[in-house]
């Protein structure tokens, strides 16, 4: 019986001081949402997704190579597409979300609760109308929705990061 007790408490307390160690305190997690606060409302963010949400189809897994790069004056993106498209793209590698844009409308507001934030970008220099709807929370948590004249609407679950 010892045998099998020493493993688990040994096992208990090393889960134990992982999980001290990885907690934020409540001055880190203010000054965190402040940063993430100012980034949105600067329009100077990363959007890194984790997780695809295709609409009609099994969400899935992302690596971290892709990102929405947002500053004052341009949105670089470079995400996946997974879903139905009306139209067909001109180039076979025109798949996903690929493109820099120097036209667009860029909007904040406040969301239902506090610590959150709603970002409208709708791009007028794609040839097609396309938007992009953040819901970002001060954690820096966000969800992504994308709403393309020509596809299917497809969401992203992911990170907001500081550009650095």
């Amino acid at each position: 019986m010892k045998k099998f007790l020493f493993p688990l408490f040994a096992f208990a307390a090393v889960m134990l001081v992982t999980a001290c160690a990885t907690r934020q305190t409540t001055a880190e997690r203010d000054i965190a949402a402040t940063e993430i606060r100012n980034a949105v409302e600067a329009f100077d963010f990363r959007f890194t997704p984790r997780s695809a949400h295709p609409m009609g189809f099994r969400s899935m897994q992302l690596t971290h190579t892709f990102e929405v790069n947002v500053s004052s004056d341009t949105v670089r993106v470079n995400m996946p597409f997974f879903g139905r498209a009306f139209r067909a793209p001109m180039h076979s590698t025109d798949g996903g979300y690929h493109f820099t844009s120097t036209d667009f409308d860029y909007s904040v507001e406040h969301g239902r609760r506090d610590g959150n934030r709603l970002v409208q970008i709708t791009f007028h220099d794609l040839g097609r109308r396309v938007v992009f709807d953040f819901d970002i929370w001060e954690s820096g948590s966000a969800r992504l929705n994308v709403i393309d004249a020509d596809r299917q609407s497809i969401s992203f679950q992911g990170d907001i990061r500081l550009r650095n």
